[in-house]
């Protein structure tokens, strides 16, 4: 659901999963999952993404405010 905007911004930002989860202490395969879109990050998982990326939620995911 949100995992194919959550890897967009990792691979334009050209870190690996292994990078990101050894920057936020978050489990490689649970980067592979969210970005496989097999489950949904909880509040806390992007929290800590868009606070490594300094983003907001919303950009994390890809909602775009009108």
């Amino acid at each position: 659901m949100y995992g194919k905007e959550i890897k967009k911004i990792r691979i334009e930002r050209a870190f690996t999963q292994t990078q990101i989860a050894k920057a936020t202490g978050l489990p490689q395969n649970t980067i592979s999952w969210i970005e496989s879109d097999i489950g949904v990050p909880n509040m806390h998982q992007c929290v800590i993404l868009a606070d490594f990326y300094g983003i907001t939620l919303d950009e994390l995911i890809g909602r775009q405010i009108k």
